[in-house]
């Protein structure tokens, strides 16, 4: 029951957009910048793999990992819109699916010292990307936006991590995630 769970799960969010993350939008407002984290895979595993992962912190780096991850992408699209963007980007969002998701198949219980630089360093790239495909409109309204979108994957990657059973299945389950997350993350790099 909860394997089947597990899948559904899994398969509703590989489904749930195609790796085109990148692919320009025409307007930016609160709810171009909110869709633009669901439109790629790429965005999409990597903030539900934060979620999961911080699953794994204890107290309150539970909400300071996400939340590292978040002010991060804030400075980065902020650093684009200054005229500064991440050099590899793409190779950047990439790494960090392999790194999140390699994490994850481990289970790594990294201490709050490594995990906040870890996250934030790879949310520079997202917050870049995501003021690169801005398009013309709103700064503030369009932040808000993937802001709103990327704390609901965060949310989304915790409850499902909480959710998991605490037994063997449920270990391997997040390990099994981990590596699919890693494994897209390589092809990414690869491709």
């Amino acid at each position: 029951m909860v394997h089947s769970r597990l899948i559904v799960a899994l398969a509703l969010l590989a489904g749930s957009g195609a790796a085109m993350a990148h692919s320009g939008h025409h307007g930016a407002g609160f709810a171009t910048g909110f869709a633009h984290p669901f439109s790629g895979l790429d965005h999409l595993l990597a903030m539900v793999a934060v979620g999961l992962f911080a699953t794994r912190m204890q107290g309150a780096s539970r909400v300071a990992v996400p939340g590292a991850f978040v002010l991060a992408m804030i400075v980065g699209a902020l650093a684009g819109a200054g005229g500064v963007f991440m050099p590899l980007q793409e190779a950047g969002i990439a790494a960090s699916l392999l790194v999140f998701g390699l994490a994850l198949a481990v289970a790594l219980r990294a201490p709050t010292a490594l995990a906040l630089p870890m996250v934030a360093f790879f949310g520079l790239f997202h917050g870049s990307a995501h003021f690169a495909e801005m398009g013309a409109g709103s700064l503030v309204t369009y932040m808000a936006g993937f802001v709103a979108a990327t704390v609901a994957l965060h949310a989304a990657g915790f409850a499902l991590g909480q959710w998991m059973p605490r037994s063997s299945l449920g270990r391997v389950a997040k390990r099994a995630t981990g590596v699919a997350i890693a494994t897209t993350g390589a092809i990414m790099l690869g491709a």
